[in-house]
Protein backbone atom coordinates (compact mmCIF):
# COMPACT_ATOMS: atom_id res chain seq x y z
CA UNK A 1 0.00 0.00 0.00
CA UNK A 2 0.92 3.05 -0.65
CA UNK A 3 1.50 5.79 1.76
CA UNK A 4 0.74 9.42 1.47
CA UNK A 5 0.52 12.06 4.16
CA UNK A 6 -0.53 15.49 5.74
CA UNK A 7 1.41 18.02 7.39
CA UNK A 8 -0.72 20.82 9.45
CA UNK A 9 1.30 23.69 10.86
CA UNK A 10 -0.58 25.14 13.04
CA UNK A 11 1.61 28.26 13.65
CA UNK A 12 0.56 29.02 10.21
CA UNK A 13 -2.89 28.65 10.78
CA UNK A 14 -4.52 32.19 10.17
CA UNK A 15 -8.40 30.95 10.70
CA UNK A 16 -9.23 31.92 6.60
CA UNK A 17 -11.30 28.84 6.40
CA UNK A 18 -10.14 28.54 2.89
CA UNK A 19 -9.85 24.70 3.72
CA UNK A 20 -13.36 24.20 4.66
CA UNK A 21 -14.57 25.77 1.79
CA UNK A 22 -12.52 24.18 -0.65
CA UNK A 23 -13.73 20.59 0.80
CA UNK A 24 -17.10 21.88 0.81
CA UNK A 25 -16.97 22.45 -2.69
CA UNK A 26 -14.72 19.40 -4.28
CA UNK A 27 -17.07 17.02 -2.42
CA UNK A 28 -20.59 18.71 -3.57
CA UNK A 29 -21.42 19.35 0.38
CA UNK A 30 -24.37 21.04 1.12
CA UNK A 31 -23.50 24.39 2.97
CA UNK A 32 -24.38 24.27 6.75
CA UNK A 33 -26.82 26.53 8.93
CA UNK A 34 -24.79 28.08 11.19
CA UNK A 35 -25.43 30.78 14.24
CA UNK A 36 -24.37 32.68 16.63
CA UNK A 37 -23.31 30.20 19.56
CA UNK A 38 -20.14 32.86 21.16
CA UNK A 39 -17.24 31.68 18.70
CA UNK A 40 -15.69 32.68 15.42
CA UNK A 41 -15.85 28.64 15.21
CA UNK A 42 -18.68 27.82 12.94
CA UNK A 43 -20.13 25.65 12.28
CA UNK A 44 -20.00 24.52 15.53
CA UNK A 45 -18.69 20.91 15.14
CA UNK A 46 -18.15 18.41 12.32
CA UNK A 47 -20.95 16.92 10.41
CA UNK A 48 -21.92 14.34 7.58
CA UNK A 49 -21.72 16.98 5.19
CA UNK A 50 -18.88 18.80 7.43
CA UNK A 51 -15.43 16.89 6.91
CA UNK A 52 -12.99 19.92 7.52
CA UNK A 53 -13.35 22.45 10.59
CA UNK A 54 -11.46 25.20 11.50
CA UNK A 55 -11.49 25.04 15.37
CA UNK A 56 -10.84 28.23 17.72
CA UNK A 57 -9.79 28.65 20.99
CA UNK A 58 -9.07 32.23 22.75
CA UNK A 59 -7.10 31.32 25.77
CA UNK A 60 -6.39 34.54 28.20
CA UNK A 61 -3.05 34.46 29.31
CA UNK A 62 -0.77 37.05 31.32
CA UNK A 63 -3.51 39.35 30.62
CA UNK A 64 -3.32 39.22 27.14
CA UNK A 65 -6.02 36.79 24.64
CA UNK A 66 -3.73 33.94 22.64
CA UNK A 67 -5.78 32.43 19.57
CA UNK A 68 -5.30 28.76 18.76
CA UNK A 69 -6.24 27.64 15.43
CA UNK A 70 -6.83 23.75 14.62
CA UNK A 71 -7.98 22.55 10.95
CA UNK A 72 -9.39 19.37 12.37
CA UNK A 73 -10.60 16.08 9.94
CA UNK A 74 -10.17 12.82 9.75
CA UNK A 75 -6.20 11.86 10.84
CA UNK A 76 -6.49 8.25 8.13
CA UNK A 77 -4.83 5.99 11.35
CA UNK A 78 -2.37 3.82 9.80
CA UNK A 79 -3.88 1.07 12.01
CA UNK A 80 -7.70 2.38 11.57
CA UNK A 81 -9.66 1.26 14.87
CA UNK A 82 -12.70 2.41 13.02
CA UNK A 83 -12.30 0.05 9.89
CA UNK A 84 -11.38 -2.89 12.80
CA UNK A 85 -14.43 -2.23 14.90
CA UNK A 86 -16.89 -1.54 11.96
CA UNK A 87 -15.68 -4.99 9.80
CA UNK A 88 -16.95 -6.90 13.26
CA UNK A 89 -20.46 -5.61 11.76
CA UNK A 90 -20.60 -5.37 8.25
CA UNK A 91 -17.56 -6.65 5.91
CA UNK A 92 -16.67 -3.62 3.27
CA UNK A 93 -18.03 -0.80 5.02
CA UNK A 94 -14.91 0.86 5.79
CA UNK A 95 -11.75 0.24 3.47
CA UNK A 96 -8.25 1.49 3.07
CA UNK A 97 -7.24 3.19 -0.62
CA UNK A 98 -4.35 1.15 -1.70
CA UNK A 99 -2.97 4.02 -3.98
CA UNK A 100 -2.90 6.22 -0.85
CA UNK A 101 -3.84 4.70 2.34
CA UNK A 102 -7.20 6.60 2.93
CA UNK A 103 -9.61 5.42 5.37
CA UNK A 104 -12.34 5.33 3.02
CA UNK A 105 -16.47 4.98 4.04
CA UNK A 106 -18.33 3.05 1.80
CA UNK A 107 -21.91 2.45 0.63
CA UNK A 108 -22.26 -0.36 2.63
CA UNK A 109 -22.25 1.60 6.14
CA UNK A 110 -25.80 2.39 5.98
CA UNK A 111 -26.10 -1.32 6.66
CA UNK A 112 -24.63 -0.61 10.00
CA UNK A 113 -27.21 -0.13 12.70
CA UNK A 114 -27.11 3.59 14.87
CA UNK A 115 -25.63 1.26 18.09
CA UNK A 116 -23.04 0.10 15.50
CA UNK A 117 -22.59 3.38 14.42
CA UNK A 118 -21.72 4.53 18.15
CA UNK A 119 -19.43 1.73 18.38
CA UNK A 120 -17.28 2.97 15.48
CA UNK A 121 -17.55 6.79 16.83
CA UNK A 122 -16.14 5.72 19.76
CA UNK A 123 -13.44 3.07 18.43
CA UNK A 124 -12.35 6.98 16.96
CA UNK A 125 -9.43 8.20 18.97
CA UNK A 126 -10.26 11.19 17.69
CA UNK A 127 -14.28 11.70 17.68
CA UNK A 128 -14.69 12.29 13.72
CA UNK A 129 -17.58 9.70 12.35
CA UNK A 130 -20.85 11.14 11.93
CA UNK A 131 -24.07 9.68 10.44
CA UNK A 132 -27.04 11.05 8.26
CA UNK A 133 -29.47 10.23 10.61
CA UNK A 134 -31.97 9.80 7.36
CA UNK A 135 -30.01 7.43 5.05
CA UNK A 136 -27.76 5.90 7.60
CA UNK A 137 -24.73 6.52 5.91
CA UNK A 138 -21.60 7.73 7.44
CA UNK A 139 -18.56 9.70 6.61
CA UNK A 140 -15.75 12.08 6.75
CA UNK A 141 -12.82 13.00 5.09
CA UNK A 142 -11.35 11.52 2.06
CA UNK A 143 -8.08 12.32 1.72
CA UNK A 144 -9.26 13.69 -1.66
CA UNK A 145 -8.13 10.30 -2.90
CA UNK A 146 -9.96 10.66 -6.46
CA UNK A 147 -8.11 14.16 -6.72
CA UNK A 148 -4.75 11.92 -5.25
CA UNK A 149 -5.56 9.53 -7.44
CA UNK A 150 -5.08 12.03 -10.58
CA UNK A 151 -2.04 13.64 -9.54
CA UNK A 152 -3.94 16.58 -7.63
CA UNK A 153 -3.55 17.75 -4.16
CA UNK A 154 -6.05 17.62 -2.17
CA UNK A 155 -9.17 20.41 -2.22
CA UNK A 156 -7.80 21.78 1.30
CA UNK A 157 -4.34 21.74 0.62
CA UNK A 158 -4.22 23.33 -2.69
CA UNK A 159 -6.70 26.14 -1.34
CA UNK A 160 -4.23 26.65 1.58
CA UNK A 161 -2.86 30.68 1.78
CA UNK A 162 -0.38 29.99 4.04
CA UNK A 163 1.72 26.46 3.84
CA UNK A 164 -0.48 25.09 6.75
CA UNK A 165 -0.99 22.65 4.93
CA UNK A 166 1.25 20.26 2.73
CA UNK A 167 0.62 17.02 1.54
CA UNK A 168 3.10 14.01 0.14
CA UNK A 169 4.77 11.18 0.21
CA UNK A 170 4.54 10.23 4.05
CA UNK A 171 8.58 9.82 4.20
CA UNK A 172 9.09 12.87 2.69
CA UNK A 173 6.40 14.78 4.91
CA UNK A 174 7.82 13.44 8.09
CA UNK A 175 11.19 14.72 7.60
CA UNK A 176 9.63 17.83 6.46
CA UNK A 177 7.52 18.04 9.76
CA UNK A 178 10.50 16.93 12.06
CA UNK A 179 12.80 19.38 10.61
CA UNK A 180 9.92 22.25 11.22
CA UNK A 181 9.87 20.92 14.48
CA UNK A 182 13.14 21.53 15.30
CA UNK A 183 13.43 24.93 14.11
CA UNK A 184 10.70 25.97 15.86
CA UNK A 185 12.65 24.72 19.03
CA UNK A 186 15.66 26.25 18.32
CA UNK A 187 13.74 29.82 18.26
CA UNK A 188 12.28 29.25 21.65
CA UNK A 189 9.18 27.48 21.10
CA UNK A 190 10.49 23.87 23.51
CA UNK A 191 6.44 22.65 23.44
CA UNK A 192 6.86 22.04 19.57
CA UNK A 193 5.77 18.48 18.74
CA UNK A 194 3.92 16.23 16.87
CA UNK A 195 1.12 14.71 17.39
CA UNK A 196 0.78 10.77 17.03
CA UNK A 197 2.94 11.36 13.60
CA UNK A 198 3.47 7.60 14.47
CA UNK A 199 -0.14 6.42 13.89
CA UNK A 200 -2.09 8.53 11.56
CA UNK A 201 -2.06 10.14 8.18
CA UNK A 202 -2.99 13.48 9.11
CA UNK A 203 -0.02 14.39 11.03
CA UNK A 204 -0.19 18.17 13.37
CA UNK A 205 2.01 20.51 14.54
CA UNK A 206 1.40 22.20 18.15
CA UNK A 207 3.85 24.30 19.96
CA UNK A 208 1.58 24.43 23.67
CA UNK A 209 -0.44 21.99 25.63
CA UNK A 210 -1.99 20.00 22.98
CA UNK A 211 -5.26 20.03 25.10
CA UNK A 212 -5.91 23.90 24.60
CA UNK A 213 -5.99 23.12 20.77
CA UNK A 214 -8.65 20.57 20.72
CA UNK A 215 -9.33 17.40 23.17
CA UNK A 216 -9.61 15.15 20.74
CA UNK A 217 -6.11 16.54 18.59
CA UNK A 218 -4.60 14.12 20.45
CA UNK A 219 -5.46 10.17 20.89
CA UNK A 220 -4.47 10.81 25.32
CA UNK A 221 -8.34 11.56 25.48
CA UNK A 222 -9.39 7.74 26.92
CA UNK A 223 -6.66 5.34 26.39
CA UNK A 224 -4.94 6.42 23.36
CA UNK A 225 -4.86 4.97 19.72
CA UNK A 226 -1.63 2.51 20.62
CA UNK A 227 -3.25 1.71 23.41
CA UNK A 228 -6.84 0.92 21.79
CA UNK A 229 -5.18 -0.37 18.61
CA UNK A 230 -3.09 -3.51 21.14
CA UNK A 231 -6.10 -4.14 23.37
CA UNK A 232 -8.24 -4.69 19.96
CA UNK A 233 -5.87 -6.83 18.61
CA UNK A 234 -5.19 -8.89 21.93
CA UNK A 235 -8.85 -9.72 22.20
CA UNK A 236 -9.57 -10.36 18.66
CA UNK A 237 -8.49 -13.88 18.81
CA UNK A 238 -10.52 -14.60 21.90
CA UNK A 239 -13.71 -13.24 20.20
CA UNK A 240 -12.95 -15.46 17.37
CA UNK A 241 -12.47 -18.96 19.68
CA UNK A 242 -15.73 -17.86 21.14
CA UNK A 243 -17.46 -17.42 17.62
CA UNK A 244 -16.11 -21.04 16.86
CA UNK A 245 -17.40 -22.72 19.93
CA UNK A 246 -20.42 -21.14 19.38
CA UNK A 247 -20.91 -22.87 15.85
CA UNK A 248 -19.65 -26.16 17.09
Amino acid sequence: MADKSFFIDTTKCTACRGCQVACKQWNKLPATKTYNWGSFQNPADLSFSTFKLVRFREVESGGKVKWYFFPDQCRHCLEPPCKDTAEGFVDGAVIQDESTGAVIYTDKTRMLSSSNFEEVRQSCPYNIPRQDPGTGLISKCTMCFDRVGNGLLPACVKACPTGTMKFGDRGEILDMAKKRVAALQKKGFKKAQLLDADSIRAIFLVVDDPSIYYKFSVAQNDVGISRKLALRKLFRPATGLITGVAKL
